[in-house]
């Protein structure tokens, strides 16, 4: 009797849990059995991932660096734990999937000295993280994330000088060699290709309370490199601050607490990259019980195009005045556009949220707007915002619809933090919130899904260094970790070699239908228009088009994809399916055969379809509309002239 009870007080103590006093060696694999992640303790915490017996990262290590002590080192294993998790996800903002399965096999170790590290393998990915249960706070000085290549992979990466960036930086291409630790960093994500089989796509989730993660090469792979926390502010402008002391730590945080996850989505189709939900599987559930009030939807911008509409309706002296501000509304009422954005200048100055611009007048346009269905959302720098958080509770009484802060450009922990802040003081007011000058998506838009867009990318507004052979790489890195406000929608299209543009006539590279397919393409809650209503006006049957297009999803679909080349990628919103596809500036125009086999078997498609003119080549403004019918089963031929596109909507008869 008093063995049964030993031994019933020991399952107890230890819940069911595998005890091990010598094992060193652990594995865990993807529900299909094709991913690997197996970890050995040694003087370190030490895993490698593999994919069909093919090893992809070997003698990677992980650590956590605390004052006092390092989290991996000498590690002692008290206990474990697996399991299989099958659940299913619906985000309040379908960007991708209205219904995403989530399904992964786990692994807990419990070590020595109260923390964990958790490991997740999906058919998708594979993803680590830590967890910590001390008490009161600590300060983490370093964490230790690393990755070593068995050969020379070649990497894309969004390479920076610095912790202060806004993350539109173009993309470099390098051998894994060249990126050695004298080259410049690189924001997350980032892209590796084996040059074999696979690729492999490197970023985080679940971020709070802890900085951004930026990577480093070493020749063979890449380590982790964090911004310290900020300790003292001087004054920088309007729109920001000038760090002047930093700690030694890069974080004080909770002693208790999941720290982010580190995942890596690994395919060897490119097709996958598309279509994966990483970010979402592994970041924290929504703190917004009722999201009802959160309506993702399209907006007219005026920064891009100079706020100068002109022509025969136009009986008023253009720019940033209430009549102008009237046409806008008048515009995304005509057709169907749920927001218009208030840029810089509709305030008095930046540095007062309280004060429109008389020559405006906010609140007029606010009733205007209500009047005609249109929402307002208005333009701040995060500065602003941060001596003013009250703010919220202010325009939630004037009636302001969303807001887009402006001018982050850091990651640390301080500024991180200040993301929270502001999403969870808007979700209060009913407010959502779009980040410019931003990082890139780690979650927070999944906790906080009043959070509908970040920037974080070289969009349009960069003019002649906005160009498609750059731009075709987001759905596979950028878009592939999270919402992007590009500012899409140019109606002046002209091929690099020919390029000028100057606001108010703004002008993009690529052509028109290459345009037109970024609204499908490219995911964002806030989907901008971001040229003149009198072009939209002129280009009727192209406006009608982009205006139709959702920015939410209950399907997506990649058709066809090849990193850096061209993104051809179906979506379906309700019973209507859109299709766009994009491609870089190929020597020779690209032609496809669409499989469309995931349409409804018997049914017949009404298809208006968008697609490059025979000179687009030459005259990027070149394009054809076509109508036809189809059936499921059947293909579409298409193709795409250099810096070219295609777009359609496919409508059940």
């Amino acid at each position: 009797m008093k063995n049964i009870k030993v031994l019933v007080f020991l399952f107890f103590l230890f819940g069911g849990y595998n005890v091990h006093s010598q094992k060193t060696n652990f594995e865990v694999s993807s529900p299909n059995g094709e991913l690997k992640v197996s970890i050995q303790l040694g003087d370190k915490i030490y895993y490698a991932i593999s994919a069909r017996n093919e090893t992809l990262a070997e003698k990677n290590h992980l650590g956590l660096i605390l004052k006092n002590e390092t989290l991996g080192s000498k590690p002692k294993l008290i206990n474990s734990k697996t399991g299989k998790i099958n659940e299913v996800i619906k985000p309040a903002i379908p960007l991708k999937f209205s219904t995403v399965s989530n399904s992964y096999n786990y692994l807990l170790l419990n070590f020595k000295g109260n923390y964990s590290v958790e490991f997740r393998a999906f058919d998708e990915g594979i993803a680590y993280r830590f967890i910590t249960s001390k008490k009161g706070e600590i300060e983490v000085l370093n964490e230790d994330f690393s990755i070593n290549f068995p050969t020379d992979y070649f990497v894309h990466l969004q390479q920076t000088g610095n912790f202060k960036t806004s993350s539109e930086e173009e993309y470099s291409h390098i051998n894994a060699s060249d990126w050695t630790s004298s080259a410049k960093m690189s924001t997350l994500p980032i892209l590796v290709d084996s040059k074999k089989q696979y690729k492999i796509l490197i970023s985080e989730s679940d971020l709070s309370d802890y900085p951004g993660m930026f990577l480093k090469g070493t020749g063979k792979g890449a380590e982790s490199t964090f911004p310290k926390t900020p300790l003292d502010f001087g004054p920088d402008g309007d729109r920001s601050l000038k760090v002047l002391k930093e700690a030694d730590y890069i974080a004080k945080t909770s002693g208790t607490r999941n720290f982010p996850w580190r995942y890596f989505v690994i395919t060897k189709n490119d097709k996958e990259l598309i279509q994966n939900t990483m970010t979402l599987k592994l970041a924290p559930k929504s703190e917004i019980k009722d999201t009802s009030w959160i309506k993702p939807g399209q907006a007219s911008w005026e920064w891009w195009n100079g706020a100068t509409p002109y022509g025969p309706d136009v009986n008023f002296v253009s720019g940033y005045n209430l009549n102008t501000y009237k046409y806008y509304i008048d515009f995304a009422s005509k057709f169907g556009i749920k927001y218009i954005i208030m840029d810089e200048g509709w305030a008095k100055s930046t540095t007062d949220p309280y004060s429109p611009n008389p020559d405006v007048d906010v609140h007029e346009l606010i009733r205007y707007g209500k009047e005609k269905n249109v929402g307002i959302v208005l333009w701040l720098t995060w500065l602003t915002v941060d001596k003013n958080m009250e703010l919220f509770k202010t325009f939630k009484d004037w009636g302001i619809a969303g807001v887009k802060i402006d001018f982050m450009d850091r990651s640390d922990q301080v500024m991180v933090n200040y993301y929270e802040k502001v999403v969870k003081e808007a979700a209060k007011n009913q407010i959502f919130v779009d980040f410019h000058g931003a990082f890139k998506p780690s979650g927070l838009e999944y906790k906080y899904p009043n959070l509908i867009s970040y920037e974080g990318v070289r969009g349009m507004e960069q003019m002649d260094g906005c160009k498609p052979d750059n731009s075709v790489y987001f759905p596979f890195m950028r878009n592939a970790v999270g919402p992007m406000d590009y500012t899409p929608g140019a109606m002046i299209s002209m091929q690099p070699e020919v390029y000028r543009s100057e606001r108010p006539n703004s002008a993009s590279i690529g052509t028109r239908a290459y345009q037109m397919a970024l609204f499908v393409v490219f995911e964002s809650g806030l989907q901008m228009l971001a040229d003149n209503p009198t072009l939209y006006y002129r280009e009727k049957e192209c406006t009608e088009f982009i205006t139709s297009i959702p920015t939410t999803w209950d399907e997506t679909i990649s058709l066809e994809a090849k990193t850096g080349q061209y993104a051809i990628v179906a979506k379906r919103k309700g019973s209507k399916w859109f299709i766009g596809g994009i491609t870089n500036n190929a020597e020779k125009e690209r032609t496809f055969k669409l499989n469309l086999n995931f349409l409804k078997n018997g049914k017949s498609y009404k298809v208006t379809s968008f697609e490059d003119g025979i000179n687009a080549g030459y005259q990027a403004m070149d394009y054809r509309k076509k109508n036809f019918e189809i059936k499921s089963g059947e293909r579409i031929e298409i193709k795409m002239l250099r810096n070219g596109g295609w777009a359609a909507v496919l409508e059940e008869i």
